[in-house]
């Protein structure tokens, strides 16, 4: 017996304190995010951190493959924490951490990295859009952005290399989409180095800088460009033009990749958060199709009109309700994200201190890019959020969705949302800048329903733009179903669109690319949005004259992005806390 005694007591000993195992996670995650910040420096740039500024991302599969080495070793570190009487955010963190690396696992076997570019992403684009988001302050700042241009020729051969794999797996996108990349990267790779958006930072050297080191600057950037990117650009464009688009696939959809039909299923899992399926997502789509239609044919007839068809006739004869300018595009979106500002206190409890700016898409996506997207800005307040319109043939697009956009992209979308989770110290990093598409998209979504909840669509034409956003990610929920699960062909999704929606022809079109691009991305919008909905309105009930919109605002929001399942659990854990306090609470 006594030696039974000193086993467990040697045990007991030996096992880590509370203490011991809350500072074990915590150094954990803190290596995990080095590790990250290290391999992935362009995003640690972006969001402000600058120790990396003179390196880009190594492209190489063989890096590829060492990072998922690195991922198994971390998933079974943070598997072996015991989170047994920790305060409940640490154990969260460790759930979501494990959750996020047990999912990356089991998208190996697909290897995706063999498909790195289309003409929404991909090296070719991603390099040019990085140079707006980096801080240009110092000359070492200049000097590491030398450093970057001049490692651009090797980072197109390692991405060449994988493409050339994919081609060898039968891993290839759409040959229509790679069409559009080698127009993407022809235009960059023609352009003058003086023009070229790379020579942008030269443009704009703060007046303080020694004349000597001015000119060194500029001649170096100019030498960069005329003697690196600019050829790395044009044998990738010949590249992608003569041996890789070729070869693209003429199905539009992934069922025609390996493993096709677990492609998409676990695309769909990721986008969404749920255990949904394609044919469920595809009848809610159908559903949501309906109601929206519906309440966009009870304005028509409000204004005179008989049907959806002869009132988007109109729509699209009256010039008033078209842009004028470019700038004038950008003048609404601006208008729109002021008047918001303005309302938010009343319905937010937390605000955040970053700024956003209103600017064009860059000219050398413009003809491929969405009609509008956000790009975070600095959590130190350095760089404002941006907010990119695509003013590109400004004549055949509407003003009817100028409005909700500006809520969608701006505040209180995707601005506010980001922006508090980067501006809450509470929160890990990793969890700081967490994106799961169903939340962070689907509250995007929602602040455009909000806007109508604030008093907002005075004017019927953009209550109408609003509903036929709504339609359109209702629309989404058919179509990227139809594409990837029951194989519809592009001109069935085209004629979907024209079939149940006014919806401009720009934007069908690059809408339509775009599941093409991104399978199964399209449809964490509306999940999201009516998951957040359906919170908000089981909050209201359950609370009565206790809820608070703007306290419930704040529990959406002060945890970072979440899977849907985590955010309706934490929901569920303020109503009951709330129940439980003390005070009757005021209706708000």
């Amino acid at each position: 017996m006594h030696s039974l005694v000193l086993v467990v007591a040697a045990a007991v000993a030996a096992s880590p304190s509370l203490d011991e195992r809350r500072k074990q996670l915590s150094d954990l995650l803190a290596e995990q995010w080095e590790y990250t910040m290290r391999t992935s420096p362009a995003f640690a740039s972006v969001i402000g951190d600058k120790r990396y500024n003179d390196r880009l991302p190594d492209e190489s599969e063989a890096f590829v493959l060492a990072d998922i080495e690195k991922s198994k070793e971390f998933l079974a570190r943070f598997k072996a924490v015991d989170t047994s009487g920790f305060p409940e955010h640490e154990a969260l963190n460790q759930t979501l951490m494990v959750r996020r690396l047990t999912e990356d696992m089991a998208g190996v076997k697909f290897k995706d990295w063999e498909m790195p570019v289309t003409q929404f992403g991909g090296l070719h684009i991603d390099a040019p859009q990085l140079v707006p988001l980096l801080s240009f302050e110092t000359v070492k700042d200049y000097d590491d952005y030398l450093s970057r241009l001049r490692q651009l020729p090797l980072a197109f051969a390692q991405i060449t290399e994988r493409m050339k794999h994919g081609m060898r797996d039968g891993l290839m996108p759409p040959r229509i989409l790679l069409e559009k990349v080698a127009q993407q990267s022809a235009k960059l790779a023609g352009a003058k180095p003086e023009e070229s958006p790379f020579f942008e930072p030269a443009k704009k050297m703060p007046a303080g800088f020694p004349a000597a080191d001015k000119t060194r600057l500029r001649e170096a950037m100019l030498a960069a460009i005329r003697e690196g990117v600019a050829p790395a650009y044009q044998q990738f464009t010949m590249f992608v033009q003569e041996e890789y688009a070729p070869h693209g696939r003429s199905e539009p959809s992934v069922w025609a990749l390996p493993d096709g039909a677990a492609r998409y299923a676990y695309d769909v899992e990721q986008s969404t958060t749920t255990r949904m399926t394609p044919e469920e997502i595809h009848q809610l789509g159908l559903r949501e199709v309906a109601k929206d239609r519906a309440a966009m044919l009870s304005i028509a007839r409000k204004m005179g009109f008989a049907d959806l068809q002869s009132f988007d006739a109109a729509v699209a004869r009256n010039p008033d309700l078209h842009p004028k300018s470019r700038e004038q595009m950008l003048e609404a979106y601006r208008g729109y994200v002021d008047a918001m500002w303005a309302k938010l206190p009343q319905y937010f409890g937390r605000l955040p201190k970053a700024n956003v700016v209103v600017m064009p898409v860059e000219s050398y996506r413009e003809k491929e890019a969405s009609g509008a997207q956000y790009q975070m800005g600095t959590a130190d307040g350095k760089r404002p959020g941006h907010i990119l319109v695509n003013t590109s043939d400004f004549a055949r697009r509407s003003t009817l969705d100028e409005e909700t956009t500006a809520y969608h992209e701006g505040v209180p979308g995707h601005h506010l949302q980001i922006s508090i989770a980067q501006e809450t110290p509470a929160l890990p990093p990793f969890r700081q800048h967490a994106f799961y598409i169903a939340y962070v998209e689907g509250w995007a979504l929602y602040s455009e329903q909000f806007g109508v909840d604030a008093g907002f669509f005075q004017d019927p034409y953009m209550m109408y733009g609003h509903l036929q956003d709504d339609l359109l990610r209702a629309i989404r929920l058919v179509v990227d179903t139809g594409f990837h699960f029951k194989k519809w062909s592009r001109q069935q999704v085209v004629d979907y669109f024209h079939h149940n929606s006014g919806i401009d022809e720009p934007t069908v079109q690059s809408e339509t690319d775009r599941y093409m691009a991104w399978p199964a991305q399209a449809l964490g919008y509306k999940v999201g949005q009516l998951a957040l909905l359906s919170l908000r309105e089981k909050a209201r009930r359950e609370l009565g004259a206790r809820f608070d919109i703007r306290a419930f605002h704040d529990q959406v929001l002060t945890a970072g992005a979440l899977p849907l399942d985590v955010l309706a659990q934490r929901v569920d854990a303020w109503i009951a806390g709330t129940k439980a306090a003390p005070g009757t609470g005021a209706l708000k």
